[in-house]
């Protein structure tokens, strides 16, 4: 693939606008491609720590990537909730949502082309079958995919519209000092480290969150989170802007790990939709895991 960018900020080297130009790329991996001469001003490849002029224009060459498919992996699932349009699944700890680069097995999409068979939608696309939403790898909880595209398109509409509700229960660090809020902030890409989120009040998408207080401990809060939105890391990013991070999320708090927690404490505890073909609305729910249990236990001490 071959794009054609226009430097705008004089002085800026060249691997920091490539990684801030290119979604999804990061410092290191432009950095990269500069090594191998992928990237050219006026047909001469560029070392990454040239400075660019307002105006400058550059043409970056990417190379194929690596090919990746989704095969169908016999791996237990937990089915909260399943018919012919639709299934929903707790997901553990550490478990990816789809195949990427580094996790091309054990995905759940890997286990739902073995438990669905060829009855996913395909929307998605061939790594992201039946995929409606995704939440992170070292959050669990309750996630649903379609098994058509009629269901698939219901599902995404009422994201769109916020009719399908997603409650999620965390831990976070500190003593929140109201018993319920919203944050309304958005958030985008971070402008440096391209695989985090940030709040960006100039380009980011409108972001939601509403919480209250479950249970208060010497340290740290119980909370309930309703999204209205559902942007990439929401909770996680939200709470740090506000001074009280996830619990275990080393991306964006603490980068020392609690002790005995796999992930960040942050579980989709509730999930409610309109069924695609019914028109009945369905709420399901998913206890809090042992691990979650395991650090209220703790944080109660």
């Amino acid at each position: 693939m071959r794009l054609e960018l226009a430097a705008n900020l004089p002085g800026e080297r060249v691997d920091q606008f490539l990684a801030r130009s290119v979604e999804g790329l990061t410092r290191s991996s432009a950095q990269r491609l500069l090594e191998g001469g992928f990237a050219k001003r006026e047909g001469k490849p560029l070392r990454k720590n040239e400075k660019l002029s307002e105006g400058d224009l550059l043409v970056l060459d990417l190379p194929d990537p690596e090919r990746i498919d989704a095969i169908p992996e016999e791996i237990p699932l937990n089915v909260v909730y399943e018919d012919n349009d639709v299934i929903v699944v707790n997901k553990p700890v550490g478990m990816v949502v789809h195949p990427a680069p580094g996790h091309s097995s054990g995905t759940l999409v890997n286990a739902l082309l073995y438990h669905c068979g060829e009855t996913l939608s395909g929307i998605g696309g061939e790594l992201r079958p039946g995929i409606v939403h995704r939440i992170d790898r070292d959050t669990s909880g309750l996630i649903i995919a379609a098994k058509n595209d009629v269901a698939h398109l219901s599902l995404a509409e009422q994201l769109q519209d916020h009719s399908l509700y997603r409650e999620y229960e965390t831990v976070v660090i500190g003593n929140l000092k109201e018993d319920a809020g919203t944050i309304d902030a958005p958030i985008g890409r971070h402008t440096k480290e391209r695989k985090k989120m940030a709040i960006d009040r100039q380009n980011g998408r409108r972001a939601v969150t509403h919480w209250s207080v479950i249970a208060r401990y010497p340290g740290y809060t119980h909370v309930q989170c309703r999204l209205e939105t559902g942007r990439t890391h929401q909770i996680r990013v939200h709470f740090a802007s506000i001074g009280h991070p996830v619990l275990g999320d080393p991306v964006y708090g603490s980068k020392k790990p609690y002790p005995g927690l796999p992930g960040q404490c942050l579980h989709a505890r509730r999930l409610s939709f309109r069924h695609p073909r019914t028109g009945e609305v369905l709420t399901l729910e998913s206890p809090l895991p042992d691990y979650f249990l395991e650090v209220l236990k703790k944080i109660g001490r």
